[in-house]
């Protein structure tokens, strides 16, 4: 099969080793992959600080960019969330019916990465191998809005030499929330002091999610704490083996 690679703008500026690795995960799946060049933002952080507008010219371009794309992947529940539930209501909102028609006949073949692999491809033994003891915190767009279920769990669970630790409170979210956090400091520290407690009680070396965006945040938390436990998206375990690690 082929898939399209929508990167995300908050990997491509901070964590490319994401992509790296759902590159190497995807042609060890036996697919190939294309990555469109003039690929951009969603327009996620444009909707969420009422620059609606702005938010749609980015859809638009979305839209154009993988209009033809077979299958488009994402290692963010995030933007695949932007995409597939919130721009279309944008669309309406702005009386873009167009728009939004074109943004819904596009979203059937738009997937988070877990998602993809389970639901579509039917997988969850990757071939990975990540010796090491990982916690895993659902985002809230993959888990409320996408409803991945526990996709990336069932992949998880098949990594060698891994062991899985059950996170405390796993479905409260860690109070990024993008601007969330910028807007409401105080809460947003709060609800991250409640995460970065429930997953260094668990004893785990890692705590790996769907989206960098909370992961940057809890990662951040963590090692304010200096507790020496790390952050890890989910596609950099599931592209591990034993010759090669994503960490």
């Amino acid at each position: 099969m082929k898939v399209d690679l929508f990167l995300t703008c908050i990997n491509d500026a901070m964590f490319p080793r994401t992509g790296q690795a759902t590159v190497r995960l995807l042609e060890r799946l036996g697919h190939t992959v294309n990555f469109n060049m003039r690929q951009t933002c969603c327009g996620q952080m444009h909707l969420n600080t009422g620059y609606r507008s702005d938010a749609l010219h980015l859809v638009r371009k979305f839209v154009n960019d993988f209009r033809d794309a077979e299958v488009i992947v994402a290692p963010s529940g995030s933007c695949v969330a932007m995409i597939r539930e919130l721009a279309p209501e944008a669309a309406h909102w702005e009386g873009d019916n167009e728009l939004r028609r074109e943004v819904q006949a596009l979203a059937p073949r738009l997937y988070e990465l877990s998602e993809f692999l389970v639901g579509k491809l039917r997988v969850t033994d990757v071939g990975a191998y990540y010796p090491h003891k990982v916690t895993y915190h659902p985002t809230c767009h993959a888990m409320r809005m996408l409803r991945v279920g526990d996709a990336p769990l069932k992949l998880l669970q098949q990594v060698r030499g891994m062991t899985l630790l059950e996170l405390a409170g796993a479905d409260e979210c860690c109070g990024f929330g993008g601007t969330f956090s910028v807007k409401n400091p105080d809460v947003s520290a709060a609800m991250l002091a409640d995460k970065t407690r429930h997953i260094l009680e668990t004893g785990a070396e890692a705590c790996t999610a769907g989206d960098n965006s909370c992961l940057m945040h809890i990662g951040g938390g963590l090692h304010r704490l200096r507790s020496g436990a790390r952050t890890i998206h989910l596609a950099g375990i599931l592209a591990s083996t034993e010759g090669e690690v994503f960490a």
